[in-house]
């Protein structure tokens, strides 16, 4: 088992396997075909986001749902006040926060552990999915993770983990601009909108919470080019 865990070594890089790299990432998260599957994942991360903010600040979860139309509920109880307002933050901001993650866990060695931890989390969540498209799409992800770590190499999970790492930091770049969207275009839809919910629970302006949306995901972006720029030097 600790040969499962040990430090993988740095991967090689470079210009042409960079470029792939980000074009695989691109052709994930960009078109609309394959964003109507791979935005599914990133839903996923997004309730799980709210899900796991939720535990840590004492709240109780009583269930996820995912939706073909990349809705999605995390449903959670507990005492009011602070608990509620943080998780109902790390939703939009949880997808970036997750593929920087990655990166710097294949940058720094710990694939196997990303991997392995990913995988365990996948499960667990197989327990609070309430609907059957949201259990599709947490055994699909689950699935496609077991694949990687029992027949992959290190260095095609470390790859594979730099572009689905980048494909959701894209996500939540383009999660973000949607939101956006609602409150500048859709008003209609407001009430999808975790701004706006916030602002109802605490009274602090929708354009706060979008602005700290965004510079979550904006300081995770950095990250990542920083990163990518590190490597390739």
């Amino acid at each position: 088992m600790d040969t499962l865990f040990a430090p993988t070594a740095p991967l090689e890089f470079s210009p042409t396997l960079l470029v792939i790299l980000l074009v695989a990432a691109a052709a994930l998260s960009i078109p609309r075909f394959t964003w109507a599957w791979f935005g599914l994942f990133t839903t996923l991360v997004h309730e799980l986001g709210h899900a796991v903010a939720a535990l840590l600040t004492g709240r109780v979860i009583h269930g996820i749902r995912i939706r073909r139309n990349h809705s999605g509920e995390a449903v959670s109880s507990g005492r009011g006040g602070f608990g509620p307002v943080v998780s109902g933050f790390f939703g939009y901001p949880a997808p970036a926060v997750v593929g920087a993650a990655q990166l710097w866990s294949v940058f720094n060695g710990y694939t196997a552990i990303a991997l392995f931890v990913g995988g365990v989390i996948l499960a667990v969540t197989l327990l609070v999915i309430r609907n059957l498209f949201g259990v599709l799409v947490v055994a699909a992800s689950a699935g496609a993770s077991a694949l990687l770590w029992f027949y992959a190499s290190p260095e095609v999970q470390g790859y594979a983990l730099l572009v689905i790492g980048t494909a959701l930091l894209v996500g939540s770049v383009r999660g973000l601009l949607t939101v956006v969207g609602v409150h500048t275009r859709r008003r209609d839809q407001l009430q999808t909108s975790d701004a706006y919910l916030l602002f109802r629970r605490t009274g602090v302006p929708s354009p706060v919470w979008l602005l700290l949306f965004a510079v979550v995901i904006g300081a995770c972006v950095v990250f990542a080019v920083t990163a990518y720029a590190a490597e390739y030097a």
